[in-house]
């Protein structure tokens, strides 16, 4: 019998679907030949999404994401260590 407790984080969960995200609009980005940090940056400063590719739906997942929340998720991970 298994006695360990399950964790649930609303969180991690919803951290882990900004990460699968962004690399999808990261992946995308690259693969029509642009500079994926570049246009995210673009984007993230001026919240115009034609800085995002339309290719493998990139633009229409990357306007799913709070800014607040991906810019919170970009610092956190950026200083730890």
């Amino acid at each position: 019998m298994n006695d360990r407790t399950m964790e649930f984080s609303l969180q991690r969960d919803k951290e882990s679907e900004l990460k699968k995200t962004l690399t999808e609009v990261y992946d995308a980005l690259k693969e029509k030949g642009y500079n994926p940090v570049n246009q995210i940056v673009g984007y993230i400063l001026s919240e115009d999404p034609t800085y995002i590719t339309t290719y493998n739906n990139a633009r229409s997942l990357i306007r799913h994401i709070d800014r607040d929340e991906l810019l919170q998720a970009l610092v956190k991970n950026y200083l730890q260590d």
